[in-house]
């Protein structure tokens, strides 16, 4: 059964009108998304998603729902998440298709999860998006972790409704998407307690969740719809989100799927499976480009650092779910720079206007979605290319970079340029730029960087200033590039993944690196263990009346 749950492709489409498992509505400047799973619609077969438990299919869901609030009803300023179920508002992640799934899907899905509610908190702290969970039942394990990403929690005080994160005493593994880190670190919530909390099954209700910090507020039935309704309106009217603003249509992607790779309109990948690598070739602008906020808008969901961010996004996804084994992505980019450069000076000119903002903020997840893949990643900065502004964050998210340096013909040498986009508007995970992070956030260093905005610096100028990594000449610009990717494609996979996520995010550390250094760490070690995932694990034995058989080292 775990092969069944990879063979068949994932596509991340989703629509209101398809939806499964959640029922969008919008009212004014609230939204709601009301989660009602569908048990017999799981992704994939040998299990049922009772209790609104959840799968990627799920997620997958509520990550587009998402989107269209942000984009297609920007005057919403406030979501309220709650279940159309009665009492019982998520049961969390599902434990028998976790049981059902290899060692690869389970991190996948918790890393996938994981970015869906940290895009919450992004909307919320960047572009005033609030967010009020209304849990009017049982709240378990991801169910709780959903409502932890929202700015506020109530809970109805029914005298059965708990809360709880019941992973570690019923399954032997841990919360997957930041329980742990955020009653701690965002809720406050006292160690001696949360340690209570996160070895209690049955979880803990009412005025005791109240006390301890776990909800902010509770009420009884008959007056619970009345202070979802107050709380909501008091988020409403903190938020920044224009009340007359009009969304834009987010279509479809255009995107063909073949053996050779996925072909979207302004991104190319190609696989070579031989070389256990991809290359991902991101266009720039092409024709006529909107140079007022009013063309802006009439562009909606074509306008190009939208459509660029949709089809990166999806092509990360894609790749990460679908094609574990291409671990080197090759990092291309092409067309004309001075456009891209145009279109960050219209970006940063018009960056009070919502959908200039939202598209930012798309920017910055997606481009962090890339950052926290596990995949190593090359810049190819070759003869045609236009790392430049927006387009060189895919420079600095790579491990390194390989610049053109010398060829017969100096027309044809690639030109790299910084743009303002460069400098913190599209921070990493942990909160610092790209750049800024490149040169541990030297002052007089990126004071320098600044007086190159806007500049075209060849390959000599380029390595000077730090911003690329190797700039061979023609003569062994394809010898050098061919042995780098043979030799980064025989180490370890694993060794890699580790190294990789170690040297991405120097310096301080916050929730979100917690989140995925952490617990990814600790998960991914956990998952393997015989005492989670053994025959007799307590993954595996959940729900079968037989009790886990423990090796009692610790380790």
């Amino acid at each position: 059964m775990p092969d069944v749950m990879e063979k068949q492709m994932v596509l991340f489409d989703a629509a209101p009108e398809s939806y499964r498992h959640w029922k969008l509505k919008v009212d004014g400047r609230v939204a709601r998304l009301l989660m009602d799973v569908n048990e017999d619609a799981g992704l994939r077969p040998g299990y049922k998603l009772k209790l609104n438990s959840y799968d990627l299919g799920v997620d997958l869901e509520l990550h587009d729902a998402l989107q269209r609030i942000r984009f297609e009803h920007p005057a919403v300023a406030c979501v309220v998440i709650s279940s159309a179920k009665e009492r019982m508002f998520c049961a969390g992640a599902n434990i028998y298709m976790l049981g059902l799934s290899s060692h690869g899907w389970k991190v996948n899905f918790c890393k996938f999860t994981n970015e869906t509610r940290n895009g919450m908190e992004d909307s919320s702290r960047e572009d005033g998006l609030k967010f009020l969970a209304a849990l009017n039942g049982t709240t378990a394990g991801g169910g709780y972790e959903l409502a932890l990403a929202c700015d506020e929690i109530l809970l109805v005080d029914d005298r059965s409704s708990a809360v709880s994160l019941p992973e570690t005493p019923l399954l032997g593994v841990l919360p997957g998407t930041g329980g742990l880190t955020r009653i701690v670190d965002k809720r406050r919530v006292r160690r001696d307690l949360a340690d209570l909390f996160c070895t209690n099954a049955d979880g803990v209700k009412g005025e005791r969740a109240k006390q301890w910090g776990l909800v902010d507020e509770i009420a009884a039935p008959a007056k619970f719809a009345g202070l979802v309704q107050e709380r909501a309106q008091r988020l409403t009217a903190s938020s920044r989100r224009n009340a007359e603003a009009k969304g834009i249509r987010l279509n479809p992607l255009k995107r063909k799927i073949d053996d050779a790779g996925y072909h979207y309109e302004l991104v190319e990948v190609s696989f070579d499976r031989a070389a256990r690598a991809a290359t991902v070739k991101v266009s720039g602008p092409r024709g006529v480009q909107p140079k007022t906020i009013e063309e802006i808008h009439a562009a909606g969901d074509a306008w190009w650092p939208l459509e660029m961010a949709r089809e990166v996004d999806d092509a990360i996804l894609m790749l990460r779910t679908n094609e574990s084994e291409l671990g080197l992505l090759l990092l291309k980019t092409e067309g004309d720079s001075a456009a891209v450069l145009a279109s960050d000076a219209l970006m940063m000119e018009f960056r009070e206007d919502w959908l200039v903002r939202e598209t930012i903020g798309m920017l910055r997840r997606t481009f962090g979605r890339l950052d926290v893949s596990s995949r190593s990643m090359f810049s190819i900065i070759g003869a045609g290319s236009c790392f430049a502004g927006t387009l060189f964050e895919l420079a600095l998210a790579a491990d390194r970079s390989y610049m053109l340096a010398a060829a017969e013909d100096e027309a044809t040498l690639p030109k790299i340029a910084l743009s303002e986009m460069n400098f913190g508007l599209l921070p990493m995970v942990n909160g610092a730029g790209r750049l800024a992070a490149r040169f541990y956030s030297d002052a007089e260093k990126m004071e320098a960087l600044k007086k190159l905005r806007g500049r075209k610096l060849d390959a000599e100028a380029a390595l000077e200033a730090g911003l690329v990594t190797v700039a061979p000449d023609d003569l062994d610009w394809e010898d050098e590039i061919r042995i780098a990717i043979e030799e980064r494609v025989s180490l370890s996979p694993d060794a890699l993944t580790g190294m990789e996520a170690s040297l991405r995010f120097a310096g301080n550390e916050n929730l979100l690196t917690k989140v995925f250094g952490r617990l990814s760490a600790w998960q991914n070690w956990v998952f393997i263990r015989p005492n989670a995932t053994g025959d007799q694990g307590a993954l595996k034995v959940f729900g079968k009346g037989s009790k886990a058989k423990f090796d009692w080292e610790r380790v």
